[in-house]
C-alpha cells in the first residue's frame, strides 16, 4: 500500500508540474496573439494607404509593363508561397493548411513550385506530390518579420526574372472568431487586369483628386513593391497569430485533461489513504480486543 500511495504522490507531483508548464505556454501564446493582431490592425490602414497610392497611379498612368510580365506556357510555373508553424503543439494547424493547399492547386494547371514557411509545415509537404524548393525560417517576433518578407521578394524576383515563374500565391491562415483560425489564399502575382479593376472601384476619399509628381514609373514601381511587402507582412503575421490561437487552444485543452486527471488521482490518493488508516484502526482495535 505504501508503494501505492508513493506511487500517486509521484503521478500528482508530475501532473502539477505539466500544468504549470502549460500555464507558462499559456501565457506566452496570449501575449503573442495580441502583438501580432495589434501588428495586423496597424498594417490595414497602411494597406489602404498604399491601395489609393496605386489607384492614383493607374489613373495616369496607362502602361502594364511595369507591373506584368509576358507569361510564358511552355516554361513557367506557379509559384506558391505557404505559411505554417516551426513548432508543434498547434494542433492540425499545419494539416489543414497542407489539405487546403493541395486541394487549391489541383484546380490550377501547370508546374506548381512551393517555398514553404515554417519546418513543420515543410515536413508535412514533402508527403505530397508538389515540389519543394528550399523553405524560410519563420520568425519568432514583429521585429523579423520584414527581414522574412525582404527574402521572399528576393527570390520571387530572382525567380520570374529567370522566367521560372509566371505566377506566384499566397497560402495562409486568417484568425477567425468562429473557428479560431481559416485558410485562405490570394493571387499575389501578376498584377493583372482584374486586380486593376478591383483597384478602380476604390473610390477616392475626398473631393481633391490626387496628382503623381513628375517621375510617374518609378512612383508606380515604390507603390508596387509597398503593395508586395504588406502582402507578405500582413499574411505572415496573420498566419503568427492563428498558430499562437491554436497553441492557445491546445493548450486550454491540455490544462483542462490535466485538472481531471489531477482531481482523479486527488480521489485515489485520498481513498486510498483512508483504506490505510482504516486498516491500522482495525489492527488496534483487534489487538486490544484480543488482549482484553
Amino acid at each position: 500500500m505504501s508503494e501505492g500511495i508513493a506511487s500517486l504522490r509521484h503521478q500528482i507531483n508530475s501532473a502539477e508540474e505539466l500544468e504549470s508548464v502549460v500555464r507558462s505556454m499559456k501565457a506566452m501564446a496570449s501575449s503573442n496573439i495580441s502583438q501580432y493582431e495589434n501588428a495586423v490592425r496597424s498594417l490595414d490602414d497602411y494597406y489602404r494607404t498604399v491601395q489609393l497610392g496605386l489607384t492614383a497611379c493607374f489613373q495616369q498612368h496607362k502602361t502594364s509593363r511595369i507591373i506584368a510580365r509576358k507569361p510564358q506556357p511552355h516554361k513557367a510555373a506557379i509559384g506558391v508561397i505557404v505559411f505554417g508553424s516551426d513548432q508543434g503543439l498547434v494542433g492540425q494547424f499545419n494539416e489543414v493548411m497542407v489539405k487546403f493547399v493541395d486541394d487549391s492547386l489541383m484546380k490550377l494547371p501547370g508546374k506548381k513550385t512551393l517555398w514553404a514557411v515554417g519546418e513543420r509545415l515543410e515536413s508535412r509537404l514533402a508527403d505530397t506530390q508538389l515540389t519543394l524548393e528550399q523553405g524560410f525560417v519563420l520568425p519568432n517576433a514583429i521585429s523579423t518579420i520584414s527581414t522574412l518578407v525582404g527574402n521572399i521578394l528576393i527570390e520571387i524576383e530572382a525567380q520570374r526574372e529567370q522566367g521560372a515563374i509566371d505566377r506566384v500565391y499566397l497560402f495562409h491562415h486568417r484568425p477567425h472568431s468562429g473557428s479560431i483560425y481559416i485558410p485562405v489564399s490570394q493571387q499575389l502575382l501578376p498584377l493583372d487586369h482584374h486586380w486593376r479593376h478591383n483597384l478602380a472601384s476604390i473610390h477616392w476619399p475626398t473631393n481633391n483628386l490626387p496628382e503623381v509628381m513628375p517621375e510617374q514609373d518609378q512612383t508606380l514601381r515604390a507603390m508596387v513593391r509597398e503593395y508586395l511587402f504588406v502582402s507578405l507582412f500582413r499574411a505572415c503575421a496573420e498566419s503568427l497569430a492563428s498558430e499562437n490561437a491554436s497553441r492557445l487552444a491546445a493548450m486550454q485543452r491540455a490544462e483542462k485533461n490535466i485538472n481531471e486527471l489531477h482531481s482523479s488521482l486527488m480521489q485515489r490518493f485520498h481513498r486510498l489513504r483512508q483504506s490505510g488508516i482504516d486498516a491500522e484502526l482495525f489492527d488496534v482495535i483487534s489487538g486490544f480486543g484480543a488482549i482484553k
